[in-house]
Protein backbone atom coordinates (compact mmCIF):
# COMPACT_ATOMS: atom_id res chain seq x y z
CA UNK A 1 0.00 0.00 0.00
CA UNK A 2 1.49 3.31 -1.14
CA UNK A 3 -0.33 6.54 -0.30
CA UNK A 4 0.32 9.73 -2.26
CA UNK A 5 -0.44 12.86 -0.23
CA UNK A 6 -0.73 15.93 -2.44
CA UNK A 7 -0.32 19.51 -1.26
CA UNK A 8 2.36 18.31 1.13
CA UNK A 9 3.22 21.86 2.25
CA UNK A 10 -0.28 22.38 3.67
CA UNK A 11 -1.03 22.09 7.38
CA UNK A 12 -3.47 19.21 6.93
CA UNK A 13 -1.19 17.29 4.59
CA UNK A 14 1.86 17.70 6.82
CA UNK A 15 -0.02 16.27 9.78
CA UNK A 16 -1.47 13.48 7.67
CA UNK A 17 1.95 12.45 6.34
CA UNK A 18 3.29 12.31 9.92
CA UNK A 19 0.33 10.21 11.10
CA UNK A 20 0.68 7.75 8.23
CA UNK A 21 4.41 7.37 8.82
CA UNK A 22 3.81 6.79 12.53
CA UNK A 23 1.73 3.81 11.45
CA UNK A 24 4.59 2.51 9.36
CA UNK A 25 2.77 3.02 6.07
CA UNK A 26 4.46 3.77 2.77
CA UNK A 27 3.78 7.47 2.16
CA UNK A 28 4.78 9.65 -0.76
CA UNK A 29 4.57 13.40 -0.05
CA UNK A 30 3.82 15.24 -3.27
CA UNK A 31 4.21 18.97 -3.86
CA UNK A 32 5.25 21.50 -6.45
CA UNK A 33 7.81 22.81 -3.96
CA UNK A 34 11.38 21.51 -3.65
CA UNK A 35 12.05 18.94 -0.98
CA UNK A 36 8.97 16.80 -1.50
CA UNK A 37 9.28 13.05 -2.06
CA UNK A 38 7.86 13.52 -5.54
CA UNK A 39 6.92 16.47 -7.73
CA UNK A 40 3.15 16.72 -7.94
CA UNK A 41 2.03 20.10 -9.20
CA UNK A 42 -1.77 20.09 -9.35
CA UNK A 43 -1.60 22.89 -11.92
CA UNK A 44 0.61 20.80 -14.22
CA UNK A 45 -0.80 17.47 -15.48
CA UNK A 46 2.63 16.50 -16.82
CA UNK A 47 3.68 15.78 -13.23
CA UNK A 48 0.79 13.40 -12.52
CA UNK A 49 2.04 10.12 -14.07
CA UNK A 50 5.30 9.95 -12.11
CA UNK A 51 3.62 11.05 -8.88
CA UNK A 52 0.88 8.41 -9.23
CA UNK A 53 3.09 5.56 -10.40
CA UNK A 54 2.64 2.70 -7.94
CA UNK A 55 0.24 4.61 -5.67
CA UNK A 56 -2.73 2.68 -4.33
CA UNK A 57 -4.45 5.56 -2.52
CA UNK A 58 -4.34 9.35 -2.77
CA UNK A 59 -5.14 12.29 -0.52
CA UNK A 60 -6.06 15.08 -2.93
CA UNK A 61 -6.56 18.80 -2.45
CA UNK A 62 -9.52 20.18 -4.38
CA UNK A 63 -7.81 21.95 -7.25
CA UNK A 64 -10.35 22.24 -10.09
CA UNK A 65 -8.09 23.26 -12.96
CA UNK A 66 -6.98 19.73 -13.82
CA UNK A 67 -9.06 17.55 -11.49
CA UNK A 68 -10.43 15.59 -14.45
CA UNK A 69 -6.95 14.90 -15.78
CA UNK A 70 -5.80 13.83 -12.31
CA UNK A 71 -8.76 11.48 -11.96
CA UNK A 72 -8.11 9.91 -15.37
CA UNK A 73 -4.39 9.45 -14.63
CA UNK A 74 -5.18 7.97 -11.22
CA UNK A 75 -7.48 5.42 -12.86
CA UNK A 76 -4.80 4.57 -15.44
CA UNK A 77 -2.24 4.13 -12.65
CA UNK A 78 -4.49 1.66 -10.85
CA UNK A 79 -5.21 3.87 -7.84
CA UNK A 80 -8.03 2.25 -5.89
CA UNK A 81 -9.13 5.11 -3.64
CA UNK A 82 -8.94 8.90 -3.63
CA UNK A 83 -9.81 11.00 -0.58
CA UNK A 84 -10.69 14.52 -1.71
CA UNK A 85 -10.38 17.47 0.64
CA UNK A 86 -13.28 19.63 -0.47
CA UNK A 87 -15.35 22.16 1.47
CA UNK A 88 -18.80 22.39 3.03
CA UNK A 89 -19.28 25.55 0.93
CA UNK A 90 -20.50 23.23 -1.85
CA UNK A 91 -23.67 22.73 0.22
CA UNK A 92 -24.58 26.42 0.01
CA UNK A 93 -27.57 27.59 -2.03
CA UNK A 94 -25.38 29.57 -4.46
CA UNK A 95 -22.50 27.12 -4.84
CA UNK A 96 -22.60 27.31 -8.64
CA UNK A 97 -22.18 31.09 -8.66
CA UNK A 98 -19.76 31.35 -5.73
CA UNK A 99 -16.21 31.07 -7.15
CA UNK A 100 -14.87 29.63 -3.89
CA UNK A 101 -17.54 26.95 -3.65
CA UNK A 102 -17.58 26.24 -7.38
CA UNK A 103 -13.89 25.32 -7.45
CA UNK A 104 -14.53 22.59 -4.88
CA UNK A 105 -17.71 21.49 -6.61
CA UNK A 106 -15.89 21.03 -9.91
CA UNK A 107 -13.19 18.94 -8.27
CA UNK A 108 -15.82 16.76 -6.59
CA UNK A 109 -17.64 16.18 -9.87
CA UNK A 110 -14.44 15.21 -11.65
CA UNK A 111 -13.58 12.63 -9.00
CA UNK A 112 -17.10 11.21 -8.77
CA UNK A 113 -17.19 10.75 -12.55
CA UNK A 114 -14.05 8.61 -12.35
CA UNK A 115 -14.11 4.81 -11.99
CA UNK A 116 -11.79 5.17 -8.99
CA UNK A 117 -13.51 5.05 -5.60
CA UNK A 118 -13.67 8.56 -4.13
CA UNK A 119 -14.44 9.66 -0.59
CA UNK A 120 -15.11 13.35 -0.03
CA UNK A 121 -14.27 15.29 3.13
CA UNK A 122 -16.09 18.62 3.45
CA UNK A 123 -14.67 20.66 6.34
CA UNK A 124 -16.39 23.87 7.31
CA UNK A 125 -14.44 26.88 8.52
CA UNK A 126 -10.78 26.15 9.23
CA UNK A 127 -9.80 27.41 12.67
CA UNK A 128 -6.60 28.56 10.98
CA UNK A 129 -8.59 31.28 9.19
CA UNK A 130 -8.03 33.18 12.44
CA UNK A 131 -4.39 33.61 11.40
CA UNK A 132 -5.66 36.42 9.16
CA UNK A 133 -5.96 38.44 12.38
CA UNK A 134 -2.46 37.61 13.61
CA UNK A 135 -0.71 40.73 12.31
CA UNK A 136 -3.20 43.07 13.96
CA UNK A 137 -3.23 41.09 17.22
CA UNK A 138 0.55 40.81 17.38
CA UNK A 139 0.92 44.56 16.84
CA UNK A 140 -1.75 45.44 19.40
CA UNK A 141 -4.02 46.99 16.76
CA UNK A 142 -7.76 46.32 16.67
CA UNK A 143 -9.00 43.50 14.46
CA UNK A 144 -11.09 44.98 11.65
CA UNK A 145 -14.30 43.03 11.08
CA UNK A 146 -17.27 43.83 8.84
CA UNK A 147 -19.45 41.20 10.54
CA UNK A 148 -18.20 40.42 14.06
CA UNK A 149 -21.45 38.58 14.78
CA UNK A 150 -21.03 36.13 11.90
CA UNK A 151 -20.94 32.53 13.09
CA UNK A 152 -18.51 29.81 12.00
CA UNK A 153 -17.78 26.20 12.93
CA UNK A 154 -13.98 26.40 13.36
CA UNK A 155 -12.24 23.05 12.95
CA UNK A 156 -8.65 22.25 13.95
CA UNK A 157 -6.46 21.09 11.06
CA UNK A 158 -5.37 18.15 13.24
CA UNK A 159 -8.94 16.85 13.26
CA UNK A 160 -9.14 17.07 9.47
CA UNK A 161 -5.88 15.14 9.18
CA UNK A 162 -7.08 12.46 11.59
CA UNK A 163 -10.38 12.17 9.71
CA UNK A 164 -8.42 11.71 6.48
CA UNK A 165 -6.27 9.07 8.17
CA UNK A 166 -9.37 7.13 9.17
CA UNK A 167 -10.88 7.25 5.71
CA UNK A 168 -7.60 6.26 4.04
CA UNK A 169 -6.87 3.32 6.34
CA UNK A 170 -10.24 1.94 7.47
CA UNK A 171 -12.21 0.23 4.69
CA UNK A 172 -15.36 0.65 6.75
CA UNK A 173 -15.31 4.39 6.12
CA UNK A 174 -14.30 4.33 2.46
CA UNK A 175 -17.75 3.48 1.15
CA UNK A 176 -19.29 6.25 3.25
CA UNK A 177 -19.42 9.97 2.87
CA UNK A 178 -19.38 12.62 1.87
CA UNK A 179 -18.38 13.58 5.40
CA UNK A 180 -19.11 17.14 6.54
CA UNK A 181 -16.55 18.03 9.20
CA UNK A 182 -17.03 20.80 11.76
CA UNK A 183 -15.54 21.89 15.02
CA UNK A 184 -17.52 21.22 18.21
CA UNK A 185 -18.74 24.82 18.65
CA UNK A 186 -20.62 27.45 16.70
CA UNK A 187 -18.75 30.69 17.45
CA UNK A 188 -18.98 34.24 16.19
CA UNK A 189 -15.83 35.99 15.04
CA UNK A 190 -16.08 38.17 18.14
CA UNK A 191 -16.24 35.08 20.35
CA UNK A 192 -13.20 33.59 18.62
CA UNK A 193 -11.26 36.79 19.28
CA UNK A 194 -12.38 36.75 22.91
CA UNK A 195 -11.07 33.18 23.23
CA UNK A 196 -7.77 34.21 21.63
CA UNK A 197 -7.56 37.03 24.15
CA UNK A 198 -8.05 34.64 27.08
CA UNK A 199 -5.37 32.30 25.73
CA UNK A 200 -2.96 35.20 25.18
CA UNK A 201 -3.81 36.85 28.49
CA UNK A 202 -4.79 40.22 27.05
CA UNK A 203 -7.83 41.95 25.63
CA UNK A 204 -8.02 42.13 21.85
CA UNK A 205 -10.00 45.12 20.56
CA UNK A 206 -12.34 44.86 17.57
CA UNK A 207 -13.07 47.64 15.10
CA UNK A 208 -16.26 47.22 13.08
CA UNK A 209 -15.83 48.41 9.49
CA UNK A 210 -17.87 48.43 6.30
CA UNK A 211 -17.53 46.09 3.34
CA UNK A 212 -15.66 48.54 1.15
CA UNK A 213 -13.16 49.45 3.84
CA UNK A 214 -12.53 45.76 4.53
CA UNK A 215 -11.96 45.09 0.83
CA UNK A 216 -9.53 47.99 0.63
CA UNK A 217 -7.61 46.73 3.67
CA UNK A 218 -7.29 43.24 2.17
CA UNK A 219 -6.96 44.06 -1.54
CA UNK A 220 -3.32 42.99 -1.62
CA UNK A 221 -4.10 39.34 -0.91
CA UNK A 222 -7.84 38.81 -1.55
CA UNK A 223 -8.95 39.54 -5.14
CA UNK A 224 -12.30 41.25 -5.66
CA UNK A 225 -13.84 38.12 -7.22
CA UNK A 226 -13.26 36.26 -3.95
CA UNK A 227 -13.79 39.16 -1.55
CA UNK A 228 -17.41 39.78 -2.55
CA UNK A 229 -18.61 36.16 -2.13
CA UNK A 230 -16.72 35.93 1.16
CA UNK A 231 -18.39 39.06 2.49
CA UNK A 232 -21.77 37.80 1.27
CA UNK A 233 -21.19 34.53 3.13
CA UNK A 234 -20.25 36.28 6.36
CA UNK A 235 -23.29 38.52 6.06
CA UNK A 236 -25.54 35.48 5.58
CA UNK A 237 -24.04 33.96 8.77
CA UNK A 238 -24.41 37.14 10.83
CA UNK A 239 -26.48 36.20 13.88
CA UNK A 240 -27.11 32.69 12.54
CA UNK A 241 -25.38 29.86 14.45
CA UNK A 242 -23.58 27.31 12.29
CA UNK A 243 -24.90 23.76 12.00
CA UNK A 244 -22.57 21.23 13.61
CA UNK A 245 -21.88 17.56 12.87
CA UNK A 246 -20.30 14.72 14.82
CA UNK A 247 -18.39 13.37 11.80
CA UNK A 248 -14.98 14.06 13.37
CA UNK A 249 -15.90 11.97 16.41
CA UNK A 250 -17.43 9.22 14.25
CA UNK A 251 -14.27 8.97 12.13
CA UNK A 252 -11.58 9.50 14.77
CA UNK A 253 -13.18 8.17 17.94
CA UNK A 254 -12.73 11.43 19.86
CA UNK A 255 -14.64 14.74 19.96
CA UNK A 256 -13.42 17.52 17.71
CA UNK A 257 -10.90 19.87 19.30
CA UNK A 258 -12.20 23.21 20.56
CA UNK A 259 -11.16 26.57 19.18
CA UNK A 260 -9.47 27.26 22.53
CA UNK A 261 -7.26 24.23 21.91
CA UNK A 262 -6.39 25.51 18.44
CA UNK A 263 -5.62 28.96 19.88
CA UNK A 264 -3.30 27.48 22.51
CA UNK A 265 -1.56 25.37 19.86
CA UNK A 266 -0.95 28.47 17.70
CA UNK A 267 -0.44 31.15 20.36
CA UNK A 268 3.04 31.94 19.05
CA UNK A 269 1.56 33.26 15.81
CA UNK A 270 -0.27 35.98 17.77
CA UNK A 271 2.50 36.91 20.21
CA UNK A 272 3.45 40.57 20.51
CA UNK A 273 6.34 41.33 18.20
CA UNK A 274 9.16 43.69 19.12
CA UNK A 275 8.94 47.10 17.51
Amino acid sequence: MTILVTGARGAVARRLVALLRERGLDVRAGSSAPGADVVCDLSDPATFPAALDGATSVFLYASPAHAGAFAREAARAGVGHVVLLSSSSVLGPDAESDPLARSHLEAERALLASPTTATILRPGSFASNALAWSRAIASGAPVSLPFPGAYADPIHEADIAEAALAVLTDPGFQAGGPYTLTGPESLTFAEQIEILGRVLGREIPIRRIGREEWKAENAAHIPERYAEPLLDWWESCDGRPAALTRSVEELTGHPARTFATWAADHAAAFAVRPA
